[in-house]
């Protein structure tokens, strides 16, 4: 009875522990296959251990180049998404205007909406505008549908702040825009930065929206999705390998600093 009980105590953190496991698997099977070296085109049996691919990550013909193309693109529609994203949090959350709860319901339509519909929505606008194919026409479509993500993040920390803080500011004679860059902004900066992180993540991961709308552009979720009808190159898990990694040190150096800076105000 003993283990029975100890099972009690800890049940809710070996089932959130077995949940992690299960959600980081196929991360651990793409770190070990980056590892291999294939007999044949497809990289789905474990043959021998090589780092052949880590030694030259661009030794597949345009992977690079499509990798490079979707970091761009990830960071513009983050950049862009953001900003719009932020000040219509602001403004749906500080002001009263007309037609304020329609705005409000319609800016959670993309997440609603399945991808499929959105992307033929998309390129239906675009061919009607006569627009041409291409890195423009994805960054519009990707702002579009992480703006919504972005206003959920945002908004949420928004209608937390205490509007007190901000009054106590004008009250020691700061303007209006030194009371956002030292109050408002560090207030609302959480939200804002998982807005962003939250909208690069799905831009670089998009496929769907993307495909519908690239023309003859090539992005690395098409590049992979082309290669896996012809053979997956090891170095597609090199880099998924990499890319993973990097996200985690973000992550804990984000909690490092978080750390530090509660230990200061302590």
């Amino acid at each position: 009875m003993p283990f029975l009980n100890w099972l009690k105590r800890r049940l809710v953190v070996i089932a959130g522990l077995l949940t992690l496991a299960y959600l980081l698997l196929p991360n651990v099977i793409v770190t070990v296959f980056s590892f291999n070296k294939p007999k044949g085109r497809f990289n789905y049996e474990w043959r021998r251990f090589s780092t052949e691919a880590w030694q030259d990550p661009c030794g597949v013909a345009d992977m690079c180049g499509s990798l490079s193309l979707s970091l761009q693109i990830a960071v513009w529609a983050t950049v862009g998404a953001t900003v719009l994203g932020t000040m219509i949090s602001f403004a749906l959350v500080r002001y009263r205007f007309r037609a304020r709860g329609a705005v409000n319901s319609l800016i959670f339509l993309p997440m609603a909406m399945p991808e499929v519909v959105m992307a033929a929505s998309l390129l239906t606008l675009f061919l009607n505008m006569g627009a041409q194919l291409g890195f423009w026409t994805i960054l519009i479509a990707h702002i579009m549908f992480c703006l919504s993500f972005v206003v959920t993040a945002v908004k949420a920390r928004v209608m937390s702040m205490d509007p007190r803080l901000e009054e106590a500011a004008r009250d020691l004679y700061a303007g209006p825009v030194q009371t956002f860059l030292r109050v408002t902004l560090p207030i609302a900066a959480p939200g804002i930065a998982a807005g962003a992180l939250l909208s690069f993540a799905l831009s670089f991961d998009d496929f769907i929206i993307t495909n519908f709308n690239a023309g003859s552009t090539v992005t690395f979720p098409m590049f992979v999705w082309g290669s896996a009808q012809r053979g997956t190159p090891v170095q597609i898990n090199v880099i998924g390998t990499a890319m993973f990694l990097l996200a985690v040190l973000f992550v804990l150096v984000a909690m490092v600093l978080g750390n530090r800076r509660n230990k200061q105000k302590a």
